[in-house]
C-alpha cells in the first residue's frame, strides 16, 4: 500500500519562533510546558511533531487534548507546520 506523507523538510527555525506565541500557552515560551497535561515540545524531532501536526490537523489523533490540537492546527499551512517543527526540535530539552 502506498502513501503519502507531507514534505517534512525545510522549516525554518526563526520563523516558528514567531509563530509560536499561541502554543507557548499550553507547551510554555521554550517549549518546556508548566503543565504535566501537556508535551515538553522542546528538542522533539521535527519529523514526528510536524507528522503529529499534520494528524491533529486531519483529524487522525484523538484523547486528551486533541480537540484544542485539531482547533489550532487546521488554520497552520505545511510551511507553518515545517517552521514550528523546526522551532520547537532547536530547541534544548528539559534535562
Amino acid at each position: 500500500m502506498l502513501f503519502s506523507l507531507p514534505a517534512l523538510a525545510g522549516g525554518n527555525v526563526a520563523d516558528g519562533q514567531s509563530k509560536s506565541a499561541s502554543c507557548a500557552a499550553c507547551h510554555g515560551a521554550k517549549g518546556q510546558a508548566i503543565n504535566s497535561v501537556y508535551p515538553n515540545l522542546a528538542g522533539q524531532n521535527a519529523d514526528y511533531l510536524a507528522l503529529s501536526l499534520h494528524a491533529y490537523k486531519k483529524g487522525e489523533r484523538s484523547g486528551g487534548q486533541a480537540g484544542v490540537m485539531q482547533a489550532f492546527s487546521s488554520s497552520l499551512s505545511d510551511q507553518d507546520i515545517s517552521d514550528l517543527s523546526a522551532y520547537y526540535a532547536s530547541l534544548k530539552p528539559l534535562d
